[in-house]
């Protein structure tokens, strides 16, 4: 693990069912902002356009083809960091991780973990609940070729911004080197660090950037590509989230 002290820049975080009421409130407020956000021509253009066209498998769906907000629990300690919603997964069911084999990997390893209620992420009325954790993407959009540009990921980065002020985690976990480093870069432009290579991602990855800041653990992106050659397994993301949990058991 890499060790970077700081001085302290965040605020101890003090929860009660008013702090509740207002994190629900807040953060209502961004999912109404980004599920009607249109700021990249791009990627709205090809969002719809799959929603329109939609895939054989799914043509007795009705996309939901908008920008996909985040979920998860309110007083979540950890959170979650995507990439992008898939063209066929986020973008036709309306939430991060739903509806594709990437989901399938990610919320069966956060189930076994003790992170979600459920092993299996279908749709958004499938009853699944995230404890002590918010999921969310850099980009929340569908990228073509699942590859934002970054124009992009720096359209999308207030939203982040806020649920991350909103929610005040002890953990950030990146799926993925762009989610990593989309996280990284909010820190560098706020003037929390210097730079971002002092922190390089990798499977397994674990950072202390100061004492008052996430702890930011890193995994390979949960994608199909991934999974199915072998470079990431179950049991690797199973030592991480364990890693994860202890670390929080503590906070």
């Amino acid at each position: 693990m890499i060790k970077v002290t700081q001085e302290p820049t965040r605020k101890t975080r003090v929860w009660g069912t008013h702090g509740k009421v207002k994190a629900q409130e807040a953060l209502r407020v961004i999912t109404e902002e980004v599920c009607a956000c249109r700021k990249c021509p791009r990627l709205t253009e090809y969002r719809e356009k799959v929603a329109r066209e939609k895939r054989r498998a799914f043509r007795e769906w009705e996309y939901w083809g908008r920008p996909v907000p985040g979920f998860g629990d309110v007083r979540a300690k950890l959170f979650i960091l995507g990439l992008a919603p898939a063209a066929h997964g986020g973008n036709r069911t309306g939430r991060v991780f739903t509806g594709d084999r990437s989901g399938d990997f990610l919320f069966k390893a956060l189930y076994e973990a003790g992170f979600a209620n459920q092993p299996t992420s279908v749709r958004r009325d499938d009853r699944l609940k995230l404890k002590n954790a918010y999921i969310a993407a850099a980009v929340r959009c569908a990228p073509p070729d699942n590859k934002p540009l970054p124009s992009e990921i720096l359209n999308c980065r207030g939203y982040l911004e806020r649920e991350l002020e909103i929610l005040r985690p002890k953990a950030i976990l990146a799926l993925g080197r762009i989610a990593w480093d989309a996280y990284l870069e909010i820190l560098k432009v706020d003037g929390k660090i210097a730079s971002r290579g002092a922190y390089r991602f990798g499977h397994g990855a674990e950072v202390e950037i100061a004492e008052n800041l996430p702890r930011l653990f890193g995994v390979y992106h949960p994608s199909q590509q991934n999974t199915q050659t072998g470079k990431v397994t179950a049991a690797m993301y199973a030592e991480v989230l364990r890693r994860v949990r202890r670390f929080l058991d503590l906070r």
